[in-house]
């Protein structure tokens, strides 16, 4: 099996979906102009996250809710320099964990609160 795509029921899927294609690289594959405004968004690499506000489900509590609890977790070069650019887009900053290998995540959320990490292994995974 192949992961298709990650969803998230969030508050603004317009504003947000914008967010994601600004200031992640994300590309819109499909966007709805009407309720539940669903937006499908691939980062190019195989990776797709469906982002809609549908009343049949609950938006979670993002803001207040941990970052282990849901996260979308990015492949990053220099964390460091994706935690200045994503504070500089209205990213709030979590933490930051080195890992034993040499590694590196930063964990932050993005302006609706959804967390969001920047990962840099010493050892990267073999997928």
């Amino acid at each position: 099996m192949k992961i298709e795509h990650f969803a998230l029921n969030v508050t603004d899927p317009v504003k947000t979906a914008q967010w994601y294609v600004e200031n992640l690289g994300f590309k819109i594959v499909m966007a709805m102009d009407k309720a539940p405004f669903t937006h499908f968004i691939a980062d190019g690499h195989g990776g797709m996250v469906e982002i809609y506000n549908n009343p049949n489900g609950a938006v979670l509590d993002f803001k207040n809710t941990h970052p282990l609890t849901v996260h979308l977790a990015f492949v990053s070069e220099d964390p460091a320099a994706d935690r200045s650019k994503m504070e500089a887009a209205g990213a709030i900053f979590v933490e930051e964990v080195k890992l034993p290998d040499g590694g590196l995540l930063v964990m932050m959320k993005d302006p609706w609160g959804v967390a969001i990490q920047f990962c840099k292994r010493g050892t990267p995974f073999d997928v």
